[in-house]
C-alpha cells in the first residue's frame, strides 16, 4: 500500500499593527528598554482574536483542505477551563464534527503541538495548529522590553488534489530534563527566573544529544545538509550560544546554510507563538527542496526538521509576514502601559457595557463568529446583519453568505469621544461592501486623523468589550494598508 504524505499544507502568521520602541521605556521610566521595537497586541485584541487572524490567512490559503482539528496553544488564554479554541473553530466556519482543544499553560506547548499534529498526520488527520501569545513583564524589566505579541497558524495533514503538501517532517527529536528556569504562578502577571547559567548548562547538554538524533535522521532520509535552522526559546542566553554553534558548525561539524532570523528586533520573542512565527516567515521565502530545521529551547529541547516540496514554489501567502512587519502604527508608553493594565487613565463618562447574553450568542454563532449574513435568492440583495425576509420582497427565500473576507469601503463615520471604550475615542464608519451589502462597524488599529470616506478596510475579528469576565467577540473593520 502506498505511504500518504504528509506534511504542511498552510500556514499564517500574525503580528499586530502596533509597535512600541523600546527606547521609549528608557526616556520615560529612566531604565529598561532596549533598541528596536516590539509589536504589541491592541486593547481589543488578546491571544483568542490574534490566533484566529492567523488561522484565517491559513485557511484562505487552503480553502480546499480539510480541517479535522483545531489545537491552540498559549501562555495567556482569555479563558480557563473554558475551550479558547472553539471561538477559533468558529470563526473558521469549521464543521461540527471536527475538534476544538487547548495546549495551553507551558511556553513548549506550541511546538509539542505541531509534531503531535505531524505524527497525527501519518494517520489521516490534519489540524489546525494555532499559537499565541501576548508578552509582557513588570515595567522596565526584560520580559517587558524583549517579548512580542503575535501568532501563527500551522495546518498540518496529508495530501490530496486540491491542497498539495508544502513541507514533510523529515526528523523530529526531543530531550527533556525537569528543572526550574523560567515560572509564573497562576495568576500572576510576571515570570521568575533563575540565574542564567544555571539554565544554560542544562540547554545546551540537551540540545546536543536531540541535535544529533535529528542530524542523524536526516542523513537517513536525505543525502544533503540542513538549510536553515530556526533557534528560539525563552532563555535567550542558550538560544545564543545554540545559534553561534551551528552558524560556525560547531554544533554538528558541519556548518549548516544559515541561522533564520528571530525578528528581534522588530517583533521581539511571542513566547509560545514564536517558533511557528519563525517557521512560518522561513517558509514564505523558502524555495523548493530546502531543509529547514526548527530548535526550540523551553523546558527541555525540541527539533523539528522539515523540506519543502515543488508546490511551495507556487503557494503565495494572502498576509505575509514581510508586509505586516513593514505596515505598522506606533504606540507611545504611557497607552502601552495602559493597555497592558499598568496604569489606569480616566474614562469616557458613559456607563460601562452590560454582560452579553450568551444564549443569543449562541443563537446567532454564525454572525458572531462566523460573520455570515443572509442573501435573497431572487433579488441578491445582501442583508448585514443576517436578515429572515428580505427589505426588496418578502417571498424572496434567503441563502446565507460569508463576508469576512469581502472587501469593503467607507462611505461615512465619525469620531465619538463619549461612548464607553478601554482606549477612547472611537472611530464608528459606515462601510459598503463589495458586490452588496452595508454595515455600521467600529474601526481599529487606526488614527481618527487617518480615516477618510472611500478608504479600503477589511474585517478583523476582535474583541468588542470584557464584562463579568465574558469575552464579547465580534467583528470590527480595518484599513488595507499597502502590501498587507
Amino acid at each position: 500500500m502506498k505511504r500518504m504524505k504528509t506534511g504542511i499544507l498552510s500556514y499564517g502568521g500574525y503580528v499586530p499593527y502596533r509597535r512600541l520602541r523600546r527606547a521609549d521605556i528608557a526616556e520615560v521610566m529612566g531604565s529598561g528598554g532596549g533598541k528596536g521595537e516590539r509589536s504589541v497586541a491592541s486593547f481589543d485584541e488578546d491571544t483568542t482574536t490574534m490566533g484566529a487572524e492567523a488561522a484565517r490567512t491559513a485557511k484562505r490559503d487552503a480553502p480546499l483542505a480539510a480541517v479535522d482539528s483545531v489545537w491552540f496553544s498559549t501562555t495567556s488564554p482569555a479563558y480557563l477551563e473554558k475551550t479558547n479554541a472553539g471561538a477559533i473553530h468558529a470563526v473558521l466556519r469549521l464543521a461540527q464534527e471536527s475538534s476544538a482543544a487547548d495546549f495551553g499553560g507551558a511556553a513548549r506547548s506550541g511546538i509539542a503541538a505541531l509534531r503531535a499534529a505531524t505524527q497525527a498526520a501519518e494517520g489521516g488527520h490534519s489540524t489546525m495548529v494555532v499559537a499565541s501569545d501576548i508578552r509582557g513583564g513588570l515595567v522596565t524589566s526584560r520580559d517587558e522590553s524583549d517579548g512580542g505579541d503575535g501568532a501563527a497558524a500551522i495546518l498540518v495533514g496529508a495530501e490530496t488534489a486540491d491542497a498539495p503538501v508544502l513541507a514533510t517532517c523529515i526528523a523530529q527529536a526531543s530531550a527533556t530534563e525537569e528543572f526550574t528556569d523560567r515560572w509564573r504562578m497562576p495568576g500572576a502577571t510576571a515570570t521568575k527566573q533563575w540565574e542564567e547559567r544555571f539554565a544554560e548548562s542544562v540547554y545546551v547538554p540537551l540540545f546536543e544529544k536531540a541535535w544529533a538524533q535529528a542530524v542523524e535522521q536526516v542523513a537517513a532520509e536525505v543525502n544533503s545538509k540542513i538549510d536553515t535552522a530556526v533557534v528560539t526559546g525563552t532563555h535567550s542566553r542558550s538560544v545564543r550560544r545554540v545559534a553561534s554553534g551551528l552558524a560556525s558548525g560547531l554544533a554538528s561539524g558541519q556548518a549548516i546554510g544559515r541561522v533564520a532570523t528571530d525578528l528581534s528586533d522588530s517583533v521581539g520573542n511571542t513566547g509560545v507563538a514564536h517558533s511557528l512565527l519563525l517557521l512560518t516567515n522561513e517558509l514564505e521565502q523558502a524555495e523548493p527542496d530546502q531543509i529547514i530545521a526548527v530548535v526550540s529551547l523551553i523546558d527541555g529541547v525540541d527539533i523539528l526538521v522539515f523540506r519543502t516540496t515543488e508546490a511551495i514554489a507556487s503557494h503565495t501567502s494572502s498576509r505575509p509576514l514581510s508586509a505586516q512587519i513593514g505596515a505598522c502604527g506606533k504606540l507611545n508608553y504611557g497607552k502601552f502601559l495602559h493597555w497592558r493594565g499598568q496604569i489606569q487613565i480616566q474614562p469616557p463618562n458613559r456607563m460601562e457595557p452590560e454582560r452579553p447574553s450568551m444564549s443569543a450568542a449562541a443563537r446567532s454563532s454564525d454572525w458572531k463568529f462566523g460573520f455570515v449574513g443572509s442573501q435573497g435568492q431572487e433579488s441578491s440583495t445582501v442583508h448585514l446583519p443576517p436578515a429572515r425576509v428580505s427589505i426588496r420582497n418578502e417571498d424572496d427565500a434567503m441563502d446565507p453568505i460569508a463576508m469576512a473576507e469581502v472587501p469593503a469601503k467607507v462611505v461615512t463615520y465619525t469620531v465619538d469621544r463619549l461612548v464607553y471604550s478601554v482606549s477612547p475615542p472611537v472611530v464608528f464608519a459606515i462601510v459598503d461592501f463589495e458586490g452588496g451589502g452595508r454595515l455600521p462597524v467600529e474601526l481599529t488599529d487606526v488614527d481618527p486623523d487617518e480615516v477618510e470616506v472611500g478608504m479600503p478596510v477589511e474585517m478583523t475579528f476582535r474583541k468588542l468589550y470584557s464584562s463579568d469576565g465574558i469575552q464579547n467577540y465580534f467583528w470590527k473593520a480595518r484599513p488595507v494598508r499597502a502590501g498587507k
